[in-house]
């Protein structure tokens, strides 16, 4: 594996868990929003993380088949993307407030499915997994810089 490929699966896990922050952030701030534009509660969100073979993302950015691999070369170099944003639909939590104006006729109003100590769980691991992903950037960075220091 190059530099550039190294660099690029680094890349791919730092916009995937920006992308997981944020989604865990909107939660969140969402965790009281009891009606919506759609007039319901707020439902929680979760990004979708694939693996995608690193080959398989130059072959789609380039438009260009890459050719067949060496023999007995083994491609284990993959790539995160973020596929979609799923909404979790299960049901929100139903609490007894008679004055709330989003209260039903019996005086529960339903908040949304969001725990907020899962959310900052998601959270720290996120940034965890952000941090190891720039922690891979800067060391390929000073190995790039030591490479050229030495042909020097």
């Amino acid at each position: 594996m190059d530099f550039l490929s190294a660099l690029k699966i680094a890349g791919s896990g730092l916009s995937a868990q920006r992308t997981r922050v944020n989604v865990a952030a909107s939660n969140l701030a969402n965790a009281e929003s009891t009606r919506g534009p759609n007039g319901e509660p707020y439902h929680r969100r979760d990004p979708v993380l694939a693996a995608v073979a690193f080959e398989a993302s130059l072959a789609d950015a380039s438009q260009v088949p890459l050719g067949p691999a060496e023999p007995g070369a083994a491609s284990t170099a993959t790539a995160v993307q973020v596929t979609g944003i799923q909404e979790d639909n299960s049901p929100g939590k139903r609490v007894y407030l008679p004055g709330h104006p989003d209260a039903d006729a019996n005086g529960f109003v339903t908040f949304p499915n969001v725990n907020p100590v899962n959310e900052t769980v998601n959270l720290i691991t996120a940034q965890r997994g952000y941090d190891a992903n720039a922690t891979a950037v800067e060391t390929l960075k000073a190995m790039a810089q030591r490479a050229l220091d030495i042909a020097r």
